[in-house]
């Protein structure tokens, strides 16, 4: 082993010893991270990879799943891909693959403006329940429920979850049109355009859900690169009573914008409680 490897390897061990955790047992992250934020030209193009790792847009665990991308794979009954023109059309991912580590599919950015490339799962379940003495867990939706969770399940408990993944991108001159919220969800509407990003700026965003806006809600910002440092560096947050957050980028990068909620609001049968997360990839360009 080289001495530098080994001496790397001996210093992630350690850390991961005197915060008391394994490192297998680091939080995995989903993720989207284009080519691009920012093109000029006649009907530009970009790539996307999607995945869900451990370092912030480095591919070591396994490929965000998506519909429409690499659908000869069984393996891939995933959550639906969204990408919205700036005149509100949907265009469609062209060259879909999924690796080992990630999906990866093209867009052509056939107008001028901006689009929104966003993977949007709504209306799953989680839940579990005592079963025998024994401890079960569930995964599913409202209609496999009732066939598959026993109906005097002991100690039941069901989640609703709702999430979105998003990254902006623009082609010539930005738009505002793809900010316009669906009303459902989790959602970050702009007040400081995700394309016009600036080390060393504020940029301020509000927190919607299900179309109002979500106070009281923790926000965590992370820069890319984590693999290359030894400290995490998160920027933490909390929206204020219209929704509203403010984040300083510290220097330029892409980062990782991530929301979460538990809340009542929105919980339709089975379930008693609700989780919506939001997740957005952001570039931030140098002064």
């Amino acid at each position: 082993m080289q001495p530098r490897f080994k001496k790397r390897l001996l210093q992630i061990t350690a850390l991961a010893a005197a915060v008391g955790i394994s490192i297998s047992a680091q939080a995995h992250r989903a993720w989207l991270l284009p080519s691009s934020t920012v093109l000029s030209g006649e009907s530009p193009w970009i790539t996307v990879d999607a995945a869900v790792s451990n370092d912030l847009f480095y591919f070591e665990h396994f490929p965000l799943r998506l519909e429409g991308v690499g659908a000869s794979d069984a393996r891939m009954a995933g959550a639906p891909l969204q990408i919205i023109a700036p005149d509100g059309s949907k265009a469609e991912p062209q060259n879909g693959a999924v690796g080992r580590y990630r999906s990866t599919f093209d867009v052509q950015l056939t107008q001028e403006g901006t689009y929104k490339i966003a993977v949007v799962r709504g209306g799953g379940l989680f839940a579990s329940y005592t079963e025998n003495g024994e401890r079960k867990r569930w995964r599913g939706t409202t209609e496999t429920f009732a066939r598959e969770v026993p109906q005097n399940a002991a100690d039941l408990q069901v989640t609703q979850s709702d999430s979105r993944i998003e990254l902006f991108v623009t082609a010539g001159n930005p738009t505002e049109s793809v900010f316009t919220p669906t009303g459902k969800g989790l959602e970050l509407k702009p007040v400081t355009h995700p394309n016009d990003l600036f080390a060393e700026e504020k940029a301020e965003f509000q927190l919607l859900l299900d179309g109002t806006p979500a106070r009281d809600v923790e926000v965590t910002v992370i820069r890319g690169g984590k693999r290359y440092r030894n400290q995490l560096e998160e920027i933490t947050t909390t929206s204020d009573g219209n929704g509203m957050i403010t984040v300083e980028w510290p220097q330029a990068g892409m980062y990782w914008l991530e929301a979460e909620i538990e809340t009542g609001q929105g919980v339709t049968a089975p379930a008693t409680s609700r989780r919506a997360s939001y997740i957005a990839t952001l570039e931030v360009l140098p002064q």
